[in-house]
């Protein structure tokens, strides 16, 4: 354990900001699934306002440091054509 206060501090702020990263990545997770749950059920529109949701979601991550940005670009990019190719297949 921490032997100095601001060894201390530093171990207090990086289990808060551990706790919050978590919640962040699981919220994001759950905006991925339900977006994937809409495209497999086949309804476009629905998809569609789910993919908005969800880039909203990823890029907030990426801008609190939660994600990194490029990794956040890569993945609403694949689901862009995830839901291009479910609505091409419709």
């Amino acid at each position: 354990m921490a032997n100095h206060p601001s060894a201390e501090k530093r171990a207090r702020q990086s289990l808060r900001r551990r706790t919050q990263n978590r919640s962040v990545r699981a919220r994001v997770r759950s905006f991925v699934k339900d977006f994937r749950t809409a495209v497999e059920a086949g309804d476009a529109e629905a998809a569609e306002t789910q993919l908005r949701a969800t880039e909203r979601e990823l890029r907030k991550a990426a801008s609190k440091g939660v994600l990194k940005p490029k990794w956040v670009s890569r993945n609403v990019s694949r689901l862009a054509k995830q839901l291009d190719r479910a609505r091409s297949s419709a």
